[in-house]
């Protein structure tokens, strides 16, 4: 293991983080509303790997690249380089992600799906790369899944377009999702597609309409994915903690605690999709809520 890349294993599949960029001391406020600062602090586990002892966010931005039956898939594509963007800590990134995907062994020719969990700015980025004119594919053999639910969603929103979050929203397509369909890459697909017998996606809504996640089972051992049915580990402590990015955070938390229900009581490996490192990792009951064990040494008999 390095810093910028993990490997799981899980029954005979494989799991590799990559990164694109990571963030630490995050406002709390830049991602949930009405949170105070001493709950994070009070929160022990969550120091010094997910939260800083002011009670600040540490958060990741990576793919996961899953090896299953001779296929290879990448789980969200980021924030990507080169992007225009009104979030200034997305905006013009030059990080070196397809260096760090080349050190873990892949070029991005070998790549043979790509999967967004959904379609928002920091899952997409990597689909397409700037030539100096034009925004082109980056994994040129792949085909790209998206969601038919997610991305009927999103292509109403990108036509409707008015306040500037819409308007965002629209520029994040137009560079990052538009140019695989006109490709030809894309595939429309619904919410319980398998791509092999061991990878498959399960419905996971509430942070957007037809977001999905991914559950991996091999010779005895599960993995999920989670995209963001939880943005910040502080949402396994408390599962009642909203994203201010949600669409509808009701459901989100409904669906949040479904996927923890289940995670803790079949032993799932998680592996979060913003979470600093460690990101993978199971969750063990305490007391009302859950936390998050990196080690499943730690988990009960």
């Amino acid at each position: 293991m390095n810093e910028t890349a993990d490997t799981w294993r899980v029954g005979d599949v494989t799991v590799t983080r990559i990164v694109d960029t990571e963030l630490h001391g995050v406002p709390i406020e830049a991602m949930f509303a009405d949170l105070p600062g001493d709950r994070v602090r009070a929160v022990e586990w969550l120091q010094p790997d997910y939260a800083t002892a002011e009670g600040a966010l540490n958060v990741s931005f990576h793919a996961y690249l899953v090896e299953s039956r001779g296929v290879r898939i990448i789980v969200d594509t980021c924030v990507g380089n080169d992007k225009p963007r009104q979030v200034p800590f997305f905006n013009q990134l030059t990080t070196p992600f397809l260096e760090r995907l080349a050190a873990a062994g892949f070029a991005p020719e070998d790549i043979d799906f790509v999967l967004c969990t959904h379609l928002h700015i920091d899952h997409v980025g990597w689909n397409t790369r700037w030539t100096g004119d034009t925004w082109v594919p980056t994994f040129p053999n792949a085909r790209y899944l998206f969601g038919r639910v997610e991305w009927d969603h999103w292509r109403r929103e990108m036509e409707q377009a008015e306040d500037p979050w819409q308007i965002e929203t629209r520029t994040v397509l137009q560079d990052s999702v538009v140019p695989i369909i006109d490709a030809g890459l894309h595939d429309l697909i619904e919410t319980d597609h398998r791509i092999t017998d061991e990878v498959a996606l399960f419905a996971t809504p509430g942070h957007t309409p037809g977001h999905v996640s991914v559950a991996i089972a091999s010779a005895g051992q599960q993995a999920f994915i989670a995209g963001d049915v939880m943005h910040h580990p502080i949402q396994i402590a408390d599962a009642g903690i909203h994203s201010i990015f949600d669409a509808d955070g009701q459901h989100a938390e409904r669906t949040r605690r479904e996927f923890l229900k289940t995670a803790a009581d079949q032993g799932v490996l998680v592996l979060g999709t913003h979470f600093a490192r460690p990101s993978g990792g199971w969750i063990v009951r305490d007391g009302i809520g859950w936390r998050f064990a990196s080690s499943p040494d730690t988990l009960p008999d």
